[in-house]
């Protein structure tokens, strides 16, 4: 059997990427697959840290039945190489929510890659992504939304928010719609931004330090991607680890 090739930038996937730290785990092993059946409810969750100088791919291929919903909270904020990828298919009347986060620094790169297909009618799709970038770290969302022809009534959105604490820092986003079917709601919106100078400056008239002030700035702008996260235990493992890592950045 032909090994795969390894991606390149020409790839629109991979056009981000750091393709050395790709080399180093390639090829990749397949990919998990997640069915949720007919009419239930599941959630799920991932800490993405691997070591500092690893490269760590994690590849979900997701299928939702008629009637049923999938919730998944990702934390990405490890490794020089932290990707996780989602493809995912919905059936009729079905719900898939990502609420994602990527905290790095340093030289890291980290990624999310989502390819959400609306099969059947009346589904419904939301993505909610927020980044945090320091020093030279790389932050990327790809991320697509696929209504098929007899999709209609679907109902999906893409919010993907970035904040830059460098300059040296890069933030991308390429939120994207393919519509065939002509009785829908998609929205996608892209924003990267910086710390708001004036509320940083209002704490500090407080007495409060600056990097206190930072870090509860930063940590009210991703606590929203956990709200929904169903078990108390899994949230404040979430929640726990992005202020750690925040702690670094600050």
């Amino acid at each position: 059997m032909t090994a795969l090739a390894l991606p390149t930038r020409k790839q629109e996937e991979w056009r981000y990427s750091d393709l050395d730290a790709v080399a180093s785990v390639w090829p990749l092993p397949a990919p998990a697959r997640i069915a949720i059946q007919p009419g239930a409810s599941e959630a799920y969750h991932l800490i993405q840290n691997a070591a500092e100088g690893a490269a760590a791919i994690h590849d979900y291929v997701i299928d939702i039945a008629d009637g049923a919903r999938l919730d998944f909270h990702l934390l990405n904020i490890g490794g020089k190489l932290g990707r996780v990828t989602f493809d995912v298919t919905l059936g009729r009347d079905s719900h898939f929510e990502l609420g994602g986060a990527i905290i790095g620094g340093g030289d890291q790169t980290l990624e999310i890659v989502t390819k959400v297909t609306h099969a059947q009618p009346d589904a419904t799709s939301g993505q909610t992504i927020r980044s945090i970038l320091g020093q030279r770290a790389t932050g990327s969302y790809l991320g697509s939304i696929n209504v098929a022809r007899d999709a209609q009534r679907t109902d999906a959105f893409q919010s993907v928010k970035a904040m830059l604490l460098d300059r040296t820092a890069t933030a991308n986003a390429k939120p994207e719609l393919e519509i065939f079917a002509d009785d829908v709601k998609c929205a996608h919106g892209a924003t990267v931004g910086e710390l708001d100078r004036q509320a940083l400056f209002y704490m500090a008239s407080r007495g409060m330090d600056p990097a206190t002030a930072k870090t509860l700035l930063l940590r009210s702008f991703v606590a929203g991607v956990f709200d929904g996260v169903p078990d108390e235990a899994v949230k404040d493992r979430l929640e726990a680890a992005a202020l750690a890592k925040l702690e670094t950045l600050v």
